[in-house]
């Protein structure tokens, strides 16, 4: 990663995550360059390709496509970039949290590059919302989820100066909190629906 994280680090990140992890530990990137010249930008990504999806296309969770009106869409794509951005957040200050049991790096800049490297291949796998089948968006993502939880196992240990069988632990706390988090938010999401709260759903 060049001294400044920012968005052309992606095809570093991509292409040669080894060499991007010894990197990041060799540097304290400030959390503040990290988050707004990288973490955000990448975060816009799913909800923006899911914007222009959704109205192209609308969503086929079936065989008849879903169309919602236009401001539904914007306001569910707005709603998806605020959680994103949330889940970026509290995983890095959990992972900086997590740091003293496992004798990691307290560096916060740390943390927030370490999220923002594993997060970066769901990010570019999502461009398949701009086709918006749920069944062909399976497919696409959950092949980049298993390569994002590999960069947390590969990466953790050396972005944040622990031993290999201590990173394992921790990088297998996370994900258990990111589970607990995405169930929750799944749950949440279902109970504001069913209340009436949800997008009115038309052909």
């Amino acid at each position: 990663m060049p001294a400044r994280f920012s968005i052309f680090s992606l095809v570093k990140v991509l292409f040669r995550p080894k060499a991007a992890f010894e990197t990041l530990a060799a540097q304290e990137p400030p959390a503040t360059r990290v988050f707004f010249g990288f973490a955000l930008w990448i975060g816009l990504l799913p909800p923006l390709f899911a914007y222009i999806g959704t109205m192209n296309f609308g969503w086929r969770l079936g065989v008849e496509p879903v169309f919602l009106p236009q401001r539904t869409v914007f306001a569910i794509s707005a709603a998806y970039f605020v959680a994103l951005l949330l889940g970026f957040l509290s995983s890095a200050v959990i992972a900086r949290w997590m740091a003293v049991t496992y004798d990691a790096s307290q560096s916060l800049g740390r943390c927030f590059a370490l999220m923002a490297v594993v997060g970066a291949p769901l990010a570019i796998g999502s461009v398949i919302h701009l086709y918006p089948h749920a069944f062909i968006n399976l497919l696409v993502l959950v092949p980049t989820l298993i390569w994002s939880m590999y960069l947390l196992y590969r990466g953790l240990p050396v972005v944040l100066h622990t031993g290999p069988n201590r990173g394992m632990l921790m990088a297998s706390a996370l994900i258990a909190y990111l589970l607990v988090a995405a169930v929750s938010l799944l749950g949440v999401t279902v109970a504001l629906w069913g209340s009436g709260l949800g997008p009115l759903i038309g052909n």
